[in-house]
């Protein structure tokens, strides 16, 4: 099938796990598709802390999953040790981590209404009145503080645990450079700022040129201020998730 990417070629770097969806309507659109994960997930090595929140779970009253990688690294987790604590209120960033709450059948997640963030889920009614509540933020390695020191400025008890391990892949750059130098290369999409520093890292010196020329897609405004910084040219914010991009690809080349 042909469509608006015909003849297209479209950086896709999400973790490998994650990168079908979005290759698949690339590929369906006419375009070809470059998988080249610039963020590799894996297991946390903090699996004591881990496990020992998982333990307590019942001492808490809401439970916050920043990702889907959270969601599913930590559930993968619970359910091999415990039953989901039936009272417990739980929290998504996003709709893929519901998404993945869902399928593990726990049901009622908060998730933001537009700004899939952190600041969405501040302004949810589920985390207006936390004063003297404890909350467990489940998420990677890193990552940012804000929405853990906002939850305590609002008098919550806040515990932050890691469930999983984001790091920069070893790969093999030159067949990419080797297409993208022939002119194959029409876009980038990046859904991290971390994977944004990960890309330029990864290209290298020979790379860094092609990247700051060619549009890149973004998610985020926060990662579109950082493709700036880093000086490419030509960003473009999208709507949220596979779809939110795919749109603005289709968009950009009709």
């Amino acid at each position: 099938m042909k469509g608006a990417l015909a003849g297209r070629g479209i950086v896709v770097t999400r973790p490998q796990q994650q990168s079908a969806a979005l290759a698949a309507m690339i590929t369906e659109a006419g375009g070809r598709a470059f998988q080249f994960p610039v963020i590799e997930i894996r297991d946390t090595d903090k699996t004591a802390e881990l496990d020992a929140v998982i333990d307590r779970l019942d001492d808490y009253h809401i439970a916050i999953f920043i990702s889907p990688n959270a969601a599913e690294r930590a559930l993968n987790r619970i359910v091999a040790r415990r039953r989901w604590p039936q009272a417990l209120a739980v929290a998504a960033v996003g709709p893929g981590g519901a998404a993945v709450l869902a399928a593990q059948g726990i049901a009622g997640v908060t998730v933001p209404a537009k700004r899939f963030d952190s600041e969405g889920l501040l302004g949810t009614p589920l985390l207006q009145a936390v004063a003297r509540r404890r909350v467990v933020i489940f998420r990677g390695n890193g990552g940012r503080e804000f929405l853990a020191e906002a939850l305590r400025e609002r008098g919550a008890a806040v515990d932050v645990v890691e469930c999983y391990r984001r790091e920069r892949p070893q790969a093999d750059a030159a067949p990419l450079l080797a297409a993208w130098s022939c002119g194959e290369v029409d876009a980038v999409t990046v859904t991290s700022s971390e994977g944004l520093h990960n890309l330029f890292v990864m290209l290298g010196a020979a790379g860094e040129a092609l990247l700051r020329a060619t549009p890149v897609f973004v998610p985020h405004p926060r990662i579109a201020a950082v493709a700036r910084e880093l000086g490419c040219a030509r960003v473009s914010t999208t709507d949220a998730g596979d779809r939110g991009i795919f749109a603005a690809l289709q968009a950009h080349f009709q």
